[in-house]
């Protein structure tokens, strides 16, 4: 049986795999998320962004926002502001729970990704 492909993910850019390093994330001293489970994703010239299980992040240092974007390859993006000590870092972390599907958008579904300009990011 052939399988047929959606024209979307014909067309998608996007290329997700496995990270084997383990990732932590900072921000304000404190250790927000780490990881040995991060995976990478790629979206044509786009700096790589690495998502990461809400499992392995520390989900009472985030609040939840009414802030939302759209990708075309993968969906609608919710967004959360850490809070760490006296700081705040607004829209800083996005999500996409509820993805396009398709099984490049679904690798990520639900993790959790942090803008490199806001926080520390370390791959060891």
């Amino acid at each position: 049986t052939k399988v047929r492909m959606s024209e979307l993910e014909l067309k998608s850019p996007i290329v997700v795999e496995a990270n084997p390093r383990r990732v932590t994330v900072t921000f304000n001293g404190y250790t927000i998320a780490d990881t040995r489970a991060a995976r990478t994703l790629r979206e044509r010239s786009l700096p790589p962004v690495l998502y990461i299980p809400r499992d392995d992040v520390q989900m009472n240092l985030l609040e939840r926002t009414q802030h939302h974007s759209q990708c075309p390859y993968k969906g609608q993006a919710s967004y959360y502001t850490i809070v760490a000590g006296d700081e705040r870092a607004t829209n800083a972390v996005w999500t996409y729970e509820h993805p396009i599907p398709i099984p490049m958008a679904e690798a990520v579904a639900g993790m959790l990704a942090f803008y490199p300009n806001i926080v520390t990011i370390t791959e060891a």
